[in-house]
């Protein structure tokens, strides 16, 4: 059971580790972006743990096979719980309201032809390249060959002077490259805007060309910039004036040919050529029939009254010419395709693709390569926008490629994704090597072809609400699950972005996509403009985990992750843990988020989620019951010390979401006996809270803990600390 085999140390250790770079650990997340996805290092861990004997890290590395376990998700998400139970042979049964959720998970479990993939991905891109390549090349300044690869185009917004009528850029910083992956910094001249190399970032001089000084800063800054032209203060954004227009002002790019001899990146102004492309590029689209692009309107929303504000008023204006030429050429292509699997595995690589090519993302000055739309979870307009190459650049040798954002990085990420179903590993670390364990005899899917007869596993997925699910009562063996995290990330309104694209290719053969968005009043997720509160969230809640506690076989798991900054988001578990008529049998810290994360790094958010398992009956650890501060604040430092071991370093965020675990899990224990479901919410709500009071609250327990707490790091950072790993064992257990 989790409750004994559960090893923190290890886990923690492990997770950690897949969280820097989960791609490399779990491949399959690349087939499409979803978001705060859990490292299935714990989902294999929480299977293994339960249904299987001995020592938990002897069992990790090697093949497991659950046949006859059957494992539900009603909140499916990403689908990370549902391909760790499918990779281990679990029969397996998701759910999820978000049309694009069941599409994720759909193109990750089943099973695809990955050479007929292959083949017709190389059509797809060959034939990109002869239509619209020479729009991604450009002339090298060093060698002069006029066919060196574009890899990022530039491009800064232009405001039209209210006083004068003239157009001017709105820079906010004039700094195009800083001097970490480039041997200088790079510098755009206000004057002219020819980029100049820097050594003295403070004191970059003057420009060669104009002898303009140069600046860090720019002109725009705070929704406002003077014209240069009459000096009137101009506002922006002007959410009447349409969406924003843009001027490309730079390019990166790469030329095989000096790369050799080169150091550093290729930066240039743009010339006459390259401004020209813009207009074959026009003229190219105009005379193709368009029959892809989407003609949605973007509805209001928390996130996407962002775009409002700017002007954005269609999804298709967040598209320059080129890429709604590109994006255009490319949905025919796979509209051709006759195999189904093949094309929808390439639909799924187009709404992937969307998130780099488009007019919202940035260019990083450090990295030196784009940010894609959702880096920071929602859509941040900036003042400058990068334009990845949609084809993408090889470099030479098979397999390597240059820069981010094209149809041969998301080809290449799904060829990969889709071959580690077939052949699924681990990475176990030795010293400070990573190695890879093939973990032979499990695969992920719904069929596997071999030398024998097609293996096949019974995989249901739906793209509906949990709370009323088919289910037969008594017939689950353990539902695992991430629900969402009230008011965390408003997921339809930020997958509508892909969504209106992949409707257009694959709604009318798919029942799911029927709908004209993926917004549903029934999201659990806080929501100011559908008026989405926490009453809201507990009461969805509640609904399906009664739902699910009925269908699991008695004193089967129900366990899930979860944290959040506020204790107040806690009290909807407990509310719908107790309505479920389910006893907390275990509060389990483990990493979860990456603490380099864009949203993440810097701040006091949380990167430990708690895994709350749940059960109707069953046993429990004397020593996890406690009634004093004091002994929340042991559990405290125990788990502590286990995350320490795996080379966790907790900061304070970590530790109130530990405290807020804890005391859930014993207000759910004092609670459950006297528990009452038919009492309003906000009765049920104050039962909770007392409880939580009556233990201490969170104040009392972080001092109780001094320096635990005190000399504990305030922000997220993304160093691990490497060191021995030890395995605990729990006794004396109390029945419930």
């Amino acid at each position: 059971m989790i409750e004994k085999n559960f090893d923190i140390p290890f886990v923690a250790a492990m997770a950690l580790r897949e969280k820097q770079i989960q791609q490399n650990y779990r491949p399959i997340i690349a087939v499409h972006k979803w978001f705060a996805r859990r490292p299935g290092t714990l989902f294999r861990s929480l299977l293994l743990s339960e249904f299987t004997e001995g020592p938990l890290r002897e069992r990790y590395f090697v093949a497991n096979n659950l046949k006859g376990i059957r494992v539900a998700d009603p909140f499916m998400g990403g689908g990370t719980p549902l391909v760790e139970a499918n990779r281990l042979g679990c029969e397996i049964i998701g759910y999820d309201i978000n049309p694009m959720a069941y599409w994720i998970v759909r193109q990750e479990i089943e099973h695809l032809d990955l050479q007929a993939y292959r083949d017709a991905a190389s059509k797809l891109m060959f034939g990109l390249q002869q239509r619209i390549g020479p729009l991604y090349r450009t002339r090298c300044l060093i060698c002069g060959i006029a066919d060196a690869h574009a890899k990022y185009f530039l491009w800064v917004k232009i405001r039209q002077c209210k006083e004068c009528d003239k157009d001017f850029d709105l820079f906010p910083g004039y700094l195009l490259s800083e001097d970490r992956r480039h041997p200088k910094n790079v510098f755009i001249c206000p004057g002219c805007g020819e980029l100049n190399e820097a050594t003295d970032r403070q004191k970059p001089g003057k420009c060669h060309s104009c002898s303009s000084r140069f600046s860090l800063s720019g002109p725009a800054k705070r929704n406002h910039c003077n014209c240069p032209h009459c000096g009137v203060t101009n506002s922006y954004p002007d959410s009447q004036a349409g969406p924003p227009r843009h001027r490309m002002f730079a390019i990166e790019y790469f030329c095989p040919q000096c790369k050799s001899a080169h150091r550093g990146r290729f930066f240039k102004k743009p010339d006459k050529d390259d401004l020209a492309k813009l207009g074959e590029a026009e003229d190219m689209r105009a005379k193709i029939k368009a029959t892809f692009v989407p003609k949605d309107r973007i509805p209001p929303g928390d996130e996407t009254d962002r775009l409002h504000r700017w002007g954005y008023r269609y999804y298709r204006e967040m598209f320059n010419t080129r890429q709604l030429l590109g994006l255009e050429l490319s949905c025919q292509a796979i509209a051709a395709v006759k195999d189904e699997r093949v094309r929808n595995a390439l639909a799924t690589n187009l709404s992937d693709l969307l998130r780099y090519q488009n007019m919202i993302c940035r260019y990083d000055t450090m990295a030196l390569k784009s940010l894609d739309i959702f880096s920071i979870h929602g859509f941040p307009v900036g003042l400058v926008q990068c334009e990845s190459n949609l084809l993408g650049i090889t470099n030479g040798s098979p397999g390597t490629v240059v820069g981010s954002g094209g149809w041969v990085n998301i080809v290449g990420k799904y060829a990969k994704a889709k071959a580690y179903c077939d052949e699924p590993f681990e990475v176990q670390c030795k010293g400070k090597k990573e190695i890879q364990v093939p973990v032979v005899g499990e695969w992920i899917g719904d069929m596997r072809n071999g030398s024998r007869e097609t293996e096949k596993r019974r995989v249901t997925l739906k793209c509906n609400s949990a709370t009323d699910p088919n289910i037969a009562p008594a017939s689950l063996d353990a539902v695992l699950t991430d629900p969402p995290y009230f008011g965390n990330v408003q997921y339809a309104e930020l997958m509508d972005f892909c969504y209106v694209w992949l409707r257009q290719l694959v709604g009318p053969t798919t029942a799911a996509f029927q709908s004209p968005s993926t917004r549903n009043e029934n999201e659990l997720t806080g929501n100011k403009t559908m008026d989405r509160g926490l009453p809201h969230f507990t009461e969805g809640l509640s609904k399906v985990f009664s739902r699910m506690a009925t269908a699991l076989k008695p004193g089967s798991p129900l366990a899930f992750t979860y944290h959040h900054n506020t204790l107040e988001a806690y009290f909807p578990v407990a509310v719908s843990i107790l309505d479920a008529g389910l006893t907390c049998s275990a509060s389990i810290p483990c990493p979860a988020e990456m603490g380099a994360s864009i949203h993440i790094s810097g701040t006091g958010s949380s990167v430990v989620d708690t895994i709350f398992v749940c059960r109707s009956h069953g046993k429990i650890p004397g020593r996890w019951i406690v009634n004093s501060v004091e002994g929340i604040a042991g559990l405290v430092r125990e788990d502590l010390s286990s995350l320490r071991l795996g080379n966790v370093t907790p900061t304070r965020g970590d530790i109130k979401c530990l405290i807020f675990g804890h005391l859930i899990r014993m207000a759910i224990w004092k609670l459950r006996k006297s528990w009452d479901r038919t009492k309003s919410i906000e009765h049920r709500f104050s039962a909770v809270a007392n409880q939580v009071k009556k233990l201490g609250g969170l104040e009392a327990i972080e001092q109780r803990l001094g320096h635990n707490f005190l000399n504990a790091p305030r922000v997220q950072n993304a160093i691990a600390r490497e060191g021995e790993v030890m395995y605990r064992t729990r006794q004396n257990e109390i029945s419930f």
